[in-house]
């Protein structure tokens, strides 16, 4: 049957309170021409049964992949059952914001969890909750050194995420900055010389990806001292969150901001989202970061209870004096975060060297065929670039044979023209990897 809010009862008592006779009243300050007249010809409604038949039917067009072998940004890992089944859970799954902290301990705790694995993996002391996703957290974060330092320009390392790149264009143009992009190096790496030659007393902070786009490991350590030297900060961003069971964290190597996507850490790819931007900093920078910080407490009874303890958001009491608009998070995502990284705990290294392991094995298969080279010297992690005599025709054989090829970089980097970027995680087996250079060869 149809749905109604309200009774005939209650609709008359209301017109009758506002004074008019008619609903239709409503609706006077809308010219005649501009009103439905007829009834809209759409399809007739269906039942719930011929509902789920209509829109299998639509999802059978799908064509799924039987292999990704493309990463840039967007990562196939493998998703413990429990991550779904405690987000499914209905009072996580449809939760809103923890105003009332009273009646929202569970949710807060979550957030809390959440907060502090991951400042503990990115090596700072304090984490939001959270952020829309790695290129926003990214953008933000150059936005507010700006802010704090009352300085104009911004220096982007041209080996960060090409899609990140075009957010902070986009919020700097719209605060009136500056961004400089650097070079990279032919180890793939940020050009220290060419970066160390761009620093200057104007600039509010160095930008830099770790692993980078072309997977390659950057060295944190220099740059920091760099851009501290002038007075800047440094930024660090990731794409891969699970590089960080590994590698060294950039807070950890003196990174003042530590940003990027927590996609990888129980989140599907799901056709490009939703995301999760993870924003960690320094415990001097708390009260002008976004977001919003959940704390822990005790209440009069000495119970542990969790609050929202910082929220310099510009619906909240900073108004227009609040470091970003961000009003939102992705919560739900978040969660997933958390509920993942608890159940790896410390089997999250193992998974990285595994995403090590698999990388290599594939980087030099492919460099066993005939053209095919590799183009820069540094470590990667779990992504690689390789140029062959023809990238197009490559990926177009991988796709005839059901597989999502190596990511093209001449669309981003015209200078690294047949140039393929590729991802290998623990979703990709030995036996196919070995199926690939069969079909390449």
């Amino acid at each position: 049957m149809d749905y109604y809010p309200h009774t005939p009862d209650d609709i008359a008592q209301m017109q009758s309170v506002v004074g008019i006779a008619s609903i239709d009243e409503l609706f006077a300050d809308i010219p005649q021409k501009f009103r439905l007249k007829s009834v809209l010809d759409i399809p007739a409604a269906l039942s719930e049964q011929e509902t789920i038949a209509a829109m299998s039917g639509i999802a059978s067009k799908n064509k799924l992949p039987q292999l990704t072998l493309t990463g840039a940004g967007a990562y196939y890992h493998f998703i413990p059952a429990v991550v779904g089944h405690i987000v499914g859970r209905a009072e996580f799954y449809t939760a809103y914001t923890p105003y009332q902290a009273e009646i929202s301990q569970g949710i807060l705790q979550a957030i809390y969890e959440y907060q502090t694995m991951i400042a503990h993996l990115t090596g700072t002391e304090i984490a939001n909750a959270s952020m829309y996703d790695g290129a926003s957290a990214m953008a933000e974060a150059a936005v507010l050194c700006a802010k704090m330092s009352n300085r104009t320009k911004i220096i982007v390392a041209r080996s960060m995420h090409p899609e990140y790149r075009q957010v902070v264009n986009t919020y700097s143009w719209a605060n009136g900055y500056t961004v400089v992009e650097i070079p990279y190096a032919p180890s793939g790496q940020i050009d220290l010389n060419a970066l160390q030659n761009e620093l200057d007393d104007q600039v509010a902070a160095v930008l830099v990806q770790s692993p980078n786009f072309f997977g390659v490991i950057e060295d944190i350590v220099p740059l920091t001292d760099a851009a501290h030297n002038k007075g800047a900060l440094l930024v660090a961003g990731f794409t891969d969150g699970t590089s960080l069971g590994i590698l060294q964290p950039a807070g950890a190597s003196g990174a003042d901001f530590v940003v990027g996507e927590g996609q990888s850490f129980g989140n599907p790819l799901n056709y490009g989202g939703p995301y999760l931007g993870i924003f960690a900093a320094r415990e001097k920078f708390m009260r002008r970061i976004p977001g919003r910080l959940v704390g822990a407490t005790v209440d009069k009874n000495g119970k542990r209870g969790f609050v929202l303890t910082l929220q310099t958001r510009e619906q909240h009491i900073r108004r227009e004096k609040a470091t970003s608009n961000i009003c939102s998070n992705e919560a739900l995502c978040a969660l997933a975060a958390g509920v993942y990284l608890a159940a790896l705990g410390k089997n999250l290294r193992k998974l990285a060297e595994l995403n090590i392991y698999k990388t290599q094995y594939l980087k030099n298969k492919l460099l066993q065929l005939k053209g095919w080279k590799e183009v820069f010297s540094a470590p990667v992690y779990n992504e690689f670039v390789l140029r062959c005599p023809d990238a197009r025709l490559a990926n177009e054989k991988l796709k005839n044979e059901g597989i999502i090829g190596g990511y093209e970089l001449h669309k981003d980097y015209p200078e690294l023209e047949n140039a393929l970027l590729f991802c290998a995680t623990e979703m990709v087996s030995k036996d196919d990897m070995d199926k690939v250079v069969a079909i390449l060869k």
